[in-house]
């Protein structure tokens, strides 16, 4: 069921960094990391590498239409290791890739877990109200237990799809509800589309350098 997540954390190909897209006729956006064959390549368009700092530092200087009511202001190179056994703690216990929680909870706060959304959202991996009840958090703020929380509602999304990376992504960004309304597949909202590109970028990027130690 995870086969798919698996199979790209443990991947050695470095073509795995790249990442294509299209829309199809009805605006459902698609993506794939398998570089499209010569009879589809004209529909498919590579994404460009995107820095997800780069739109948090938009959302600090408030020139985003959906800026942080409490943004990240941690800027300590300590931070992106300080929650490493707590990351590594639910990779284990909901087996989940490391560089994939990683690269959610970049994406989301920065690694700063005092971080609250226009939206509500909160801490490291940015739970809404909802999800904090469903995933038995109590303390949304504290890095352990967001941590936790957060990796068990992406293994939830996992099961969900079977697995397919690009869909639990999606799903954490949008909803369920917005995936099933355009038949499962990645909704074409700007946002969404945006997130995973990000996610995945750093998803791969990580991974990569995991492999690198080894």
């Amino acid at each position: 069921m995870w086969a798919v997540i698996a199979l790209l954390a443990l991947g050695t190909e470095p073509v795995l960094a790249d990442v294509w897209s299209y829309t199809d006729k009805d605006n459902v956006v698609h993506f794939t990391n398998v570089r499209p064959g010569k009879a589809d390549a004209g529909k498919w368009k590579r994404i460009q590498k995107n820095d997800p700092a780069n739109g948090k530092a938009s959302a600090r200087r408030g020139d985003c239409e959906r800026c942080d009511k409490v943004p990240s202001r941690d800027r300590s190179p300590e931070r992106f290791t300080r929650y490493d056994d707590y990351i590594y703690e639910a990779a284990g216990l909901y087996q989940l890739p490391v560089a994939l929680i990683r690269a959610v909870i970049k994406v989301e706060s920065d690694y700063d877990p005092r971080v609250v959304s226009v939206f509500g959202a909160r801490g490291l991996m940015q739970l809404m109200p909802a999800v904090v009840k469903d995933m038995g958090v109590h303390s949304v703020h504290d890095p352990r237990e967001n941590i936790l929380g957060g990796t068990r509602l992406l293994r939830v999304l996992a099961n969900r799809y079977d697995g397919d990376l690009v869909l639990t992504i999606a799903a954490y960004h949008a909803g369920v509800g917005s995936l099933a309304k355009y038949g499962d597949k990645v909704p074409p909202y700007q946002h969404t589309r945006k997130y995973l590109r990000m996610v995945l970028d750093r998803y791969y990027k990580y991974a990569d350098a995991q492999r690198t130690q080894y």
